[in-house]
């Protein structure tokens, strides 16, 4: 059920996100999400590893009209941890979510760990979703022990300081994204235990999506960084390979995050699909 006070898109202000958000609960999990009323096929947005729903505000004023749904996923966020941080677990979630607020095959977005957790969606619930968008994903992540982002990640120690050296290697991105923007997203990032940290990146350092990316018959686009310092052309061929019918484009100059880096590019990227084209 929509709700009847979902917001406007000029009313959306990067320092009152948190105050737009509100709560379902999905099996026994409080789930926080943002809306941003408008028309068309509602686009459901998913973030990625240690973000919020706030990963998209940039994006959002790109997608101007349209309805957008966007999510924290468990354990981020304002949404409730429960027991299990599978991929599975997270697109469970996501399913109850479009089941609850009664989304009409959303098209959904997902972002790095939230591309995966899209994928295994599409697999999943076909029946769900009207089309995908990939975003700077990948099918397995396979991070060796000695890989920056695992070695970062064992260094932090509770409480995590947003301040910490960490965050300018996991947030790193053009200059012309905000500083106080990715200010935001380290506060809230630094909020989740270090053990969280751990925990999630453990299953999903393990996951390989491969056999289900190839059961999906949803019309799909795959928009990669060209600079993506965590999942290269190799993992983006590989997306484009499992993904039938699949279309995959290049933000050029941009890193892990374009949607941060160049959202114009990547609302323009997405028109096709949400035209149905």
């Amino acid at each position: 059920m929509r709700p009847p006070d979902a917001l406007p898109i000029a009313c959306v202000e990067q320092n009152a996100w948190a105050g737009r958000k509100q709560w379902v609960n999905i099996g026994d999990l409080d789930i926080a999400y943002v809306e941003i009323a408008g028309a068309g096929p509602p686009l459901l947005l998913i973030h990625g590893f240690t973000d919020t729903s706030l990963s998209f505000s940039l994006l959002a004023p790109h997608l101007a009209g349209r309805r957008l749904i966007m999510p924290d996923l468990r354990g981020h966020g304002a949404s409730q941890a429960g027991g299990g941080y599978r991929v599975a677990d997270f697109a469970e979630d996501i399913a109850g979510l479009i089941r609850h607020l009664r989304l009409d095959r959303p098209i959904v977005v997902g972002h790095s760990l939230g591309g995966m957790v899209a994928i295994a969606l599409a697999a999943r619930q076909p029946d769900l979703i009207g089309g995908l968008v990939v975003l700077a994903s990948t099918l397995k992540p396979g991070f060796t022990p000695d890989h920056a982002l695992p070695v970062g990640i064992l260094a932090l120690h509770d409480p995590i300081s947003p301040a910490d050296p960490f965050f300018a290697w996991w947030h790193a991105c053009q200059t012309s994204v905000p500083r106080t923007f990715l200010a935001g997203l380290a506060t809230e990032a630094s909020a989740m235990p270090a053990a969280r940290w751990r925990a999630i990146l453990e299953e999903v350092r393990i996951t390989d999506l491969t056999a289900e990316a190839r059961a999906v018959r949803a019309k799909a686009l795959i928009i990669a960084g060209a600079c993506d310092p965590l999942f290269d052309e190799p993992h983006q061929q590989a997306l484009a390979d499992a993904l039938t019918g699949s279309r995959l484009v290049w933000a050029q100059n941009c890193g892990h995050n374009p949607h941060w880096e160049d959202p114009a590019f990547v609302a323009s990227a997405m028109a096709g699909l949400l035209s149905g084209r």
